[in-house]
């Protein structure tokens, strides 16, 4: 092969992996924007996968910070806006989504905050308990948003009062990043590991 073969070769590999770079991510049908906007900060996609129970495939989970961080403790430590994105991919009971949220929630949240986190617990509780049923597609989010707290919002709309302690936030993170994560691939896919 010629220098120039090599030149042209490399290069439409290079246009190509760049290509690949720009496509938008898809998991089980759902697209994972490359970045979001909270309270008119945008942020980039840390890390997106899929939450499964057994087989199935539950809901696509995405985090969104102002940099990228490989380590749960680099999430609970990053200053700024940051999101959590959940988009179902089945119908589920809200109540049973709610359940298996305060479940995961108490696995991973330290117990010397625990008494500290109660009534936001409580409150994210009745948000889910008020919605009765989500259906596959539907979307919720966790934001954090300094100065104003941890602000839920389902199908785009903020639910209830937001909770004001930045600890409220990271032990919701913990669901997914904690040391007993709703799913350990979905933990490293949030990090940014895998996809």
């Amino acid at each position: 092969m010629t220098w120039t073969t090599r030149c042209i070769v490399g290069m439409a590999g290079f246009v190509l992996s760049v290509g690949v770079w720009a496509t938008p991510l898809e998991l089980s049908g759902i697209k994972v924007e490359d970045s979001t906007e909270v309270n008119g900060t945008k942020l980039p996609l840390n890390g997106a996968g899929i939450r499964y129970k057994a087989v199935f495939k539950v809901y696509v989970a995405a985090l969104y910070l102002g940099k990228k961080a490989a380590t749960p403790e680099e999430v609970y430590a990053a200053p700024g806006p940051k999101r959590i994105s959940i988009t179902l991919l089945r119908d589920i009971d809200s109540n049973e989504l709610g359940k298996s949220f305060t479940k995961a929630f108490e696995e991973n949240a330290p117990k010397a905050e625990m008494s500290k986190l109660i009534p936001g617990l409580i409150k994210q509780g009745q948000i889910f308990a008020d919605q009765k049923k989500l259906v596959a597609g539907d979307n919720f989010t966790i934001d954090w948003v300094p100065g104003t707290g941890t602000v839920v919002s389902v199908k785009g709309k903020p639910q209830g009062e937001p909770s004001k302690e930045i600890e409220f936030f990271n032990a919701m993170t913990r669901i997914w990043l904690g040391s007993h994560p709703a799913d350990w691939r979905l933990k490293e896919a949030l990090l940014g590991k895998s996809s």
